[in-house]
């Protein structure tokens, strides 16, 4: 097994579902089921893999049963343990596009070259992701709208820059 920094979070166990040791399954894939084609799931504590047996959509959830959980009891043990994969194990992004791992700590500068600090995270806001700027202890986060060709005009990954349409000035406006 691999150490945990070269590794992607895909999810996390949310808690049992019924008595006979089926997990709550949340994914940060799209699409959501998408995380049940990564096998198996590395985990930070014992048993150090899990292996999927059965997975299912119950209404808007996902539910599996994994290996070695049995009971509610051992389900509800798991609550909160984080779902990862080795890297190297996920597709090469098409053209375009990014993990959002691939983003986190890249430098923020807009057109002008103001720097606008650097990824904190990204957030699903639904229609769009959105970039978590963090600017340093004196100052609140900026979210930007991750919308190429709007707000963020280019993504070097090479450089560890993001180029983006922003006036410093929407970030501080009282």
């Amino acid at each position: 097994m691999s150490d945990s920094a070269s590794r992607v979070e895909l999810g996390r166990l949310d808690g049992p579902w019924g008595t006979d040791g089926w997990v709550k399954v949340f994914s940060l894939t799209g699409p959501p089921e998408q995380i049940f084609d990564y096998q198996p799931w590395c985990i930070d504590r014992s048993p150090g893999l899990l292996q999927v047996l059965e997975w299912r959509r119950q209404g808007p959830r996902l539910i599996a049963r994994v290996e070695p959980v049995e009971t509610r009891e051992q389900a509800e043990a798991m609550r909160g343990t984080l779902l990862s994969i080795d890297r190297n194990r996920l597709p090469a992004p098409a053209t375009g596009q990014y993990y959002w791992h691939d983003l986190v700590g890249l430098r923020v500068v807009n057109q002008q070259g103001a720097d606008l600090g650097r990824v904190r995270s990204l957030l699903d806001a639904g229609v769009h992701d959105v970039l978590q700027i963090d600017r340093g202890k004196d100052f609140e986060d900026v979210l930007i709208p991750f919308v190429s060709g709007h707000y963020v005009l280019g993504v070097e990954l090479k450089k560890g820059i993001i180029t983006v349409d922003w006036d410093p000035a929407w970030s501080d406006a009282d």
